[in-house]
């Protein structure tokens, strides 16, 4: 009998686990500027928890948990997601009265239609401010979703901002909008005739073509705002001045803890399920599962979406596949992979351990995803040569002398125009020729490297 991972449940092997750790290191980098700490909490937690502060009528509470009776005949679930369980954490070690800053990331769980970007187990990293109050804690909180956006080099995203209010703006606005959609009851599907009596504001995140028609002339949320809500909306706009930042009256979030302002970072590169990551403040929250009246704010990152748009130049680590075709007695490839090793670099070696063929070890490389292959045979041995091929521009590939290679200076880079404006090229000069671009890049740090040199 043959197993099969369950459905929606994926095996992540190193290959594709590359762009995962680029990511990961890049987010530690950007909390530890920022101060906060992380936290690892369990990813089983009473049933009870999830009711309560994502809400009961809530779709991941009613048929999206992973839920059972254990052996306590206690019902327990699979964390469908991370703040109530680090709220809980926090109301159970007393940290309800003080301020922080936490971070934490590790799989979640909710029985879904499995798509692209969203597995039943998928992965999430999510922050926490703790204690802050309104104003100045938003503005924190964008400038570390764009600087965790920036660590990773994406370039092409939106950003969606509302505010929910307080409770009576908000009871407010839910009344105006049951009163208009009750005139389209007969247009309503039954899965939204059913938010129109548990969770109205629901609606407003329909993908029904045939509601959002609807809900063009549905009332406004900004309309029924305070002052001070829309002072903060309006602050956020123009203090970072980003022209992919707009105010969306229909953003409401699928969460029911959240109490005022809240965001949506989207692409669409995603297609129609395009957010990949979103938060917002939930003031109420740690009253309402036992701990004191506390503020916070917070957000989520889906890390199977964020890794999906990721561009290939986001990988922090060049890798170089060593192709051996030396006899087993040679310790020439193994010297120079133990030096490149020994430096303080982002360069990735792959041992020089294989004895097939040059086209099969080549085709090895281009399965590990390495950017060159360093091809090391007997006469190149005889010669203190190597034979540099780059993997991803498919350029000739060039015989280097080592020596040739230290001693040579890096040329300044070739200007190349481009839409009218200069653009800097890295350019390095090897063996008669100029060798331009990312191939350049790797040189140069080969050159760094068997010099003796840090690669900054």
């Amino acid at each position: 009998m043959k197993f099969k991972s369950l459905r929606g449940m994926d095996d992540l092997f190193s290959i594709d686990l590359d762009k995962w750790q680029t990511l990961e290191t890049a987010f530690k980098s950007v909390f530890l500027k920022f101060n906060a700490g992380e936290v690892r909490n369990p990813i089983l937690e009473s049933t009870d928890l999830f009711a309560r502060s994502v809400g009961s009528s809530s779709d991941i509470v009613n048929k999206e948990l992973y839920t059972f009776n254990d052996r306590n005949d206690e019902s327990i679930s699979l964390r469908p997601e991370g703040t109530a369980g680090l709220v809980r954490a926090l109301i159970e070690s007393k940290k309800d009265n003080d301020t922080g800053k936490y971070w934490y990331q590790g799989p979640m769980f909710r029985y879904e239609r499995p798509q692209k970007g969203r597995l039943r187990q998928f992965h999430q990293v999510g922050v926490e401010y703790v204690g802050f109050e309104e104003g100045h804690a938003e503005f924190e909180i964008m400038s570390l979703v764009i600087a965790l956006i920036n660590s990773v080099k994406i370039k092409h995203y939106n950003i969606k901002i509302n505010h929910l209010g307080n409770s009576k703006v908000k009871q407010k606005f839910t009344n105006a909008l049951v009163e208009f959609l009750q005139q389209f009851e007969g247009e309503l599907s039954d899965l939204e005739l059913t938010r129109l009596g548990t969770n109205p504001l629901r609606i407003l995140d329909s993908k029904d073509p045939k509601t959002l028609k609807i809900l063009e002339k549905s009332p406004s949320y900004t309309d029924y705002l305070e002052p001070d809500h829309v002072s903060i909306l309006n602050n956020l706009l123009n203090d970072f001045g980003e022209s992919n930042i707009t105010i969306d009256p229909k953003l409401v979030r699928g969460l029911d803890y959240y109490t005022g302002f809240i965001f949506e970072v989207t692409s669409k590169e995603l297609g129609s399920q395009d957010s990949f990551i979103g938060g917002g403040r939930y003031d109420s929250l740690f009253s309402s599962l036992g701990g004191k009246d506390i503020p916070a704010i917070g957000f989520a990152i889906g890390l199977e979406r964020m890794i999906d748009i990721m561009p290939e130049s986001a990988k922090a680590n060049k890798k170089v596949f060593i192709v051996n075709l030396t006899s087993n007695k040679s310790r020439y490839p193994y010297k120079i992979a133990q030096n490149l090793r020994s430096l303080d670099t982002n360069i990735v070696v792959e041992d020089p351990l294989l004895t097939s063929s040059a086209k099969s070890q080549l085709r090895r490389a281009n399965k590990a995803g390495a950017s060159a292959a360093l091809i090391i045979g007997e006469d190149e041995v005889s010669k203190n040569e190597v034979i540099w091929k780059d993997l991803d521009d498919k350029i000739e590939q060039q015989s280097l002398s080592l020596d040739e290679l230290i001693n040579r200076p890096t040329r300044p880079s070739l200007q190349q125009a481009s839409d009218a404006a200069v653009v800097e090229v890295p350019s390095f000069y090897i063996s008669g020729h100029d060798v331009w671009g990312a191939t350049a890049m790797i040189l140069s740090e080969f050159k760094m490297l068997l010099a003796g040199e840090t690669i900054k």
